[in-house]
């Protein structure tokens, strides 16, 4: 293998993606190899596909080909849940080498040994059902905040959803070596963990522990600041979670619950294990035991079987539920599953619509979240990106602040009085005096 070769890469999809690229970059640094921005020109360019819609298909298709018109001589690796998924359509894109599944994409340092420009391309996917290895990753770079990979896969097998094909059975470490990770993120620097997954509120079911036992062990270790807990599943947030949230200085005041639709017809449909009288206590208690709480959800629009009267249903119940963020998703159908073999399939006009309509009223609930807390002073932890003149952070339970660039704020958690909502939607923040 030549030493000193460039590599870039491109991530597209969730966090649990970015956080995987992270540690492939590692590898690839620890190989010897230079990593470089994906605007410059590359040896290798890595790309971390997503496949969660058809139009995730489309974004991974579009940055593999971009990416070989950037440079027809660079190695082309294509990697993740398209990869995982769909080899025959990634492989057949002239100008890719290299073809690595969700779990393969681990052993890219070997695979690209000897890996010739012109050769014929390399598959190597397994089994989706039959990975059982985890590995651990975590995002580090010029930010402050981390997210940090404590469980993969999935065992729900949701009507719409392939994950659980693209990524396999859910799995995790132990608390222990968990615990060491977390450790080693907080000793280059980081404040801020984000804990990530494809089902985290599962974790435990590899190692005979539980999500809520990670959690007790995590705000223990020394030097964590913050600890976000990133999307979980209604009916695996439980109240000992929500009251151990509260009561912990660590825990950050945010949570990401995935809803998809607002009525239990759907809900049953979808393969869901949840009711929306039990999304909406999970809601209420947590805004009880804290009212600055934020509380994102996700939403699907046009699902099969989602009809007018439906969709008016998943309006209201979200207008009237106290949450600050949504998530939308128009309806994709995926092969291979249920629901793309239901009846009552929603028109794409239909979809279109509905999901402009879910969109202002999302809209409106970040605008009604951000304007309650004007006027109030928040800890900010500020990350070293800028953009125009400003430094850009977050405050415990997520709002976006900007400030006058000042490069003292770097990583350093800031109390800022909350002035007014710009029109790029950040909240423009106004340092307390004498707060450096």
């Amino acid at each position: 293998m030549l030493n000193k070769n460039k590599v870039a890469f491109t991530t597209l999809g969730c966090k649990l993606n970015f956080s995987e690229t992270s540690g492939i970059a590692k590898q690839f640094e620890d190989a010897g190899f230079q990593r470089i921005d994906v605007s410059e020109i590359a040896d290798v360019y890595v790309i971390n596909t997503c496949t969660v819609t058809e139009l995730a298909n489309k974004k991974s298709k579009q940055a593999i080909k971009k990416l070989i018109k950037k440079n027809p001589n660079a190695k082309i690796i294509v990697v993740g849940c398209y990869s995982q998924l769909k080899p025959e359509e990634v492989s057949s894109i002239n100008g890719v080498d290299l073809v690595l599944g969700s779990e393969n994409k681990f052993d890219i340092i070997d695979k690209i040994s000897g890996l010739q420009k012109g050769d014929p391309v390399k598959v190597f996917i397994n089994e989706s059902n039959t990975e059982k290895s985890f590995t651990p990753t975590y995002s580090f770079g010029d930010r402050t905040r981390s997210f940090l990979k404590v469980q993969d896969g999935c065992d729900y097998y949701c009507s719409y959803c392939t994950i659980p094909y693209a990524r396999g059975r859910s799995r995790n470490n132990s608390i222990n070596e968990t615990i060491a990770k977390a450790k080693e993120v907080v000793a280059k620097g980081v404040k801020e963990i984000i804990l990530t997954g494809v089902n985290i509120g599962d974790f435990g079911k590899a190692s005979n522990e539980s999500f809520f036992g990670l959690l007790k062990e995590l705000v223990k270790v020394n030097g964590l600041e913050r600890l976000r807990i990133s999307s979980i599943e209604p009916n695996l947030l439980s109240d000992e979670i929500i009251e151990f949230v509260a009561q912990n200085k660590i825990i950050v005041p945010h949570f990401h619950i995935p809803l998809q639709c607002g009525t239990d017809n759907l809900l049953r449909s979808m393969r869901r294990r949840y009711t929306t009288s039990l999304y909406k206590k999970r809601v209420e208690k947590i805004k009880t035991l804290m009212p600055d709480a934020c509380i994102a959800a996700d939403l699907i629009v046009g699902v099969p079987g989602e009809t007018e009267d439906e969709f008016n249903a998943t309006v209201k119940y979200i207008t009237d539920l106290d949450i600050s963020y949504l998530h939308i998703f128009t309806y994709s159908e995926r092969e291979n599953t249920l629901a793309a073999k239901m009846e009552n399939q929603v028109s794409i006009s239909d979809r279109k619509r509905r999901s402009k309509i879910m969109h202002n009223i999302a809209d409106k609930k970040q605008e009604i979240f951000q304007n309650s807390h004007l006027g109030t002073i928040r800890e900010v932890l500020f990350e070293a990106q800028q953009a125009k003149g400003e430094i850009l952070g977050f405050t415990d339970n997520y709002i976006r602040v900007q400030v006058p660039f000042n490069k003292e704020l770097i990583n350093n958690r800031i109390q800022v009085k909350l002035v007014r909502i710009e029109p790029n939607g950040n909240v423009l923040g106004e340092l307390i005096t004498d707060a450096l």
